[in-house]
């Protein structure tokens, strides 16, 4: 059996607030994300009963946003089922880590997801350094 993640984080190569919004409406019946701080937004949805908080930080890594979902109560089992539905929600190239982190992985192996479901894994050297 697949391990639930203890959080989501994918990135968004363009982030569409409005589109967001509104797909964070549909999943997670959350509000309107809220300025949080310098290029920082913040909201909490909820899933089946439980919180989930939600940060977005703009230019994170790359030129892309960092969305992340703080809870293990998410619609997603992992990151990369969340990239495949946030990149056709949202019509942008999203990605995310390859899976669990661990010592010794390779930290440049991301999964990319484009709108229309082509996705692979991918290097992405630029990530922190």
């Amino acid at each position: 059996m697949m391990e639930r993640y203890p959080d989501i984080e994918i990135y968004l190569a363009s982030v569409s607030l409005d589109a967001l919004n509104e797909w964070l409406k549909s999943t997670l019946i959350a509000p309107p994300l809220s300025p949080a701080g310098k290029g920082k937004w913040q909201t909490r949805g909820q899933y089946q009963g439980d919180c989930v908080p939600v940060l977005l930080v703009d230019k994170a890594a790359d030129g892309f946003a960092s969305l992340w979902f703080d809870s293990n109560h998410t619609p997603w089992m992992t990151d990369q089922e969340c990239a495949q539905q946030a990149a056709e929600a949202l019509q942008t190239e999203v990605r995310c880590s390859l899976g669990g982190w661990h010592p010794g992985d390779d930290p440049d192996r991301f999964w990319q997801v484009l709108p229309g479901g082509k996705e692979g894994a991918i290097e992405w050297p630029d990530s922190g350094r």
